[in-house]
């Protein structure tokens, strides 16, 4: 039991830790290359946007009185 662990502990020591810093340095390339500024821009200025036929809001019914009371005539 303890060789397996040893074995775990020596790969995420090293290897593991290789793969998630070329990983962090990846993202932040594909983030940050010079093609991206135009989908940035547009992501951020998509909440702007007027749809052409919104959803109506959720309208909130109330129930007459003599059912919230529970007095059913």
């Amino acid at each position: 039991m303890t060789d397996v662990y040893s074995l775990l502990r020596e790969f995420a020591d090293s290897w593991a830790l290789l793969v998630l810093f070329l990983f962090f340095v990846g993202a932040f390339a594909w983030v940050w290359r010079p093609g991206s500024q135009a989908l940035h821009d547009d992501a951020a200025r998509s909440i702007f946007d007027d749809p052409a036929s919104p959803e109506p809001a959720p309208t909130i019914r109330r129930l007459p009185p003599s059912c919230a009371t529970g007095d059913h005539r």
